[in-house]
């Protein structure tokens, strides 16, 4: 008998022991291209999804070569979200070497999309739509929508779930929106600022601060003698205040044009891709993190003190970043 009880306790133990492999096992497999968008995923299909984004924080989508184990991770998904708009020029490619067949959200379907700017010196091509569609959050809500649509087609039996916990993160980012636009509306309407590649027109339209992409500051250029001295131009011709390095971007053009110029580098801004720890790890995080320092740099209208160049190490180690890929949540 006690031998009997004995082997009904182990079989119980392992039974328990195997209950977290389980339930992992039945989680909706998402698989998205790049960080934000798994953020969104997370925040929707809470505990009923397991994420992997294929491009990790603090990387460049638009840099991505795809390996052979993204194939693999597609093929075993349940659902593929993708930003769409040509900012994954890789992804549409990738699905379809991935022989993967179930649902595919492309999250900014039903977005009226901005024009790309043709006079943008930004070596990341999209053709004619800008797909930064996410740093608009009203926009945002459309991401959110067409991401519970595409989990509900891949788990409708937690359907009432995914609608719930849409409707809370739409919420949390009309409260955030609120939030950014008190933020912006505090700088001064003449005030541009300099970011090193072209992917905040949404951000622009939506809060209405100017943002300059010129010649010589993009992710993947060293600026010449030339374009250095046309950047000083811009500055002072475009009363641009404070220059900002982005997080996935090189930031040794706009560190020389602090000290050429005398401008202080204000901050780091968040754009393509989630910070890998602090504030800026979440899309709702990032976006009030860019809000807050541009704030924080410009909101102040008198800006003569240029010579605080302690920002330039939060960039140092910008190169450790290359090789973080295939993040998983």
């Amino acid at each position: 008998m006690r031998s009997f009880c004995s082997s009904r306790w182990l079989v119980g133990v392992s039974a328990m022991l195997a209950l977290p492999a389980a339930i992992a096992a039945e989680r909706v497999q998402v698989t998205t291209s790049f960080s934000i968008l798994a953020d969104m995923v997370e925040n929707v299909g809470g505990e009923h999804v397991e994420v992997t984004s294929l491009v990790g924080p603090d990387s460049d989508t638009h840099a991505y070569s795809p390996s052979p184990g993204d194939a693999r991770a597609l093929s075993e998904a349940d659902l593929v979200v993708f930003n769409g708009l040509q900012f994954e020029g890789w992804m549409e490619r990738l699905i379809e070497a991935s022989d993967y067949s179930g649902p595919v959200v492309t999250a900014t379907a039903g977005i009226d999309t901005a024009d790309a700017d043709a006079d943008a010196h930004d070596d990341h091509a999209h053709g004619d739509d800008d797909p930064h569609a996410w740093q608009d959050l009203t926009l945002g809500k459309v991401y959110v929508n067409n991401i519970r649509d595409g989990l509900i087609e891949a788990n409708p039996e937690n359907a009432a779930t995914y609608h719930e916990n849409a409707e809370r993160y739409i919420n949390e980012l009309e409260a955030t929106d609120e939030e950014i636009h008190q933020l912006i509306g505090e700088i001064p309407d003449s005030t541009s600022v300099i970011t090193g590649h072209d992917s905040f027109s949404y951000f622009s339209s939506a809060y209405g601060v100017r943002f300059l992409s010129p010649a010589g500051l993009s992710s993947a250029s060293e600026a010449s003698a030339t374009n250095m001295a046309q950047l000083i131009d811009v500055i002072r011709e475009q009363n641009v205040q404070a220059l900002f390095h982005e997080n996935m971007t090189n930031p040794a053009v706009l560190n020389q044009l602090a000290e050429e110029t005398g401008l202080p580098v204000a901050g780091t801004l968040y754009t393509d891709a989630l910070a890998s720890e602090g504030e800026a790890s979440t899309y709702l995080g990032m976006m009030r993190h860019n809000a807050q320092t541009l704030n924080t740099a410009l909101a102040n209208p008198n800006h003569d003190d240029h010579d605080d160049h302690d920002d330039h190490d939060d960039h140092d180690d910008h190169d450790d970043h290359d090789d973080q890929h295939g993040h998983s949540h």
